[in-house]
């Protein structure tokens, strides 16, 4: 079973988006990406000997576009692929329209550049349930990981050891890079995320594979880092809402950078965050700060 990413240089920028191929018990793609960078998932298949035509599953973490975006392109050229995703998910690969119209509202105009065209899944394709437990047609165990996401699963290999997390670990851009809390709006919540964290407490996988990105190891202390980045953002918004303080987003964003730059490199750190911006993080958790105090009326 392969657990290295095909890293889809998305929008020219290499390590951002990848890709986990397994090849064992069926050829089977683990969050395949926007359709944007359909040629250079093609293009890793083909390094490992595979074709669109040789897949049997799609897993999903979730439905996110950079993630599943070209799911309903793949089953379209090979009605053979099986879609396993979250059933919170599923209507929304079936009917991508409203998942599309939240995502223009995040990124406007760069959305088609970015995501490119969304394909519906037929129903017929989709595999879809609410629970934990193993998927023996992929050899993975699903495990629930909500935070990001409500819908949000990760996998995890007992073959290898490996646990697919898709965001749920958060963003790790270098080997030793802190991790980054990936919190866009509109679906943080913040106390489950954290309860997902302290409840991966229970599993000790041998590695942690991301999708953005790459495969590390101490799977621990990445997610006592994540909980804790999560809650000094938390800490950081309200505090700046508190003071009034519009200008924080954008002093964030490029604290941010800064933090990561000596990791990699500095202008790759900057490609990366013109597309996932740190600003766009903090308008999440500001977003759902703000729910939180109208659904408690403070």
């Amino acid at each position: 079973m392969k657990h290295a990413p095909i890293d889809l240089r998305h929008v020219g920028i290499e390590g951002a988006i990848g890709v986990y191929v397994l090849t064992d018990p069926e050829p089977t793609l683990v969050d395949p990406g926007p359709s944007t960078a359909l040629v250079a998932l093609r293009a890793g298949l083909a390094e490992l000997g595979l074709a669109v035509r040789d897949l049997r599953h799609v897993v999903l973490t979730h439905i996110h576009l950079d993630h599943a975006g070209a799911s309903g392109h793949l089953v379209r050229d090979n009605p053979a692929i099986r879609v396993h995703v979250h059933e919170d998910g599923a209507p929304h690969l079936a009917d991508p329209e409203k998942l599309v119209a939240s995502t223009r509202r995040t990124f406007g105009e760069a959305h088609d550049r970015l995501w490119g065209e969304v394909l519906a899944v037929p129903e017929t394709n989709l595999v879809s349930s609410n629970a934990e437990g193993w998927s023996h047609a992929t050899g993975l165990r699903a495990v629930a990981t909500p935070g990001h996401l409500s819908s949000h699963l990760s996998y995890l290999s007992e073959q290898d050891g490996t646990f697919y997390a898709g965001d749920a670990m958060g963003i790790i851009l270098g080997d030793g890079a802190p991790s980054h809390p990936p919190t866009p709006p509109p679906s943080l919540d913040l106390a489950t995320w954290l309860e997902t964290l302290e409840m991966l407490a229970d599993y000790d996988p041998e590695r942690l594979a991301v999708t953005h990105f790459g495969v590390h190891r101490s799977f621990h202390e990445r997610r006592a880092q994540l909980a804790q980045a999560l809650a000094d953002l938390h800490d950081r918004v309200r505090g700046a809402l508190e003071r009034g303080d519009s200008e924080d987003a954008m002093r964030y964003h490029e604290e941010v950078i800064e933090r990561l730059a000596p990791f990699r490199d500095e202008g790759a750190i900057r490609k990366y965050f013109e597309t996932f911006p740190a600003a766009t993080d903090w308008e999440g958790m500001k977003f759902h700060i703000e729910r939180m105090d109208r659904s408690d009326g403070s």
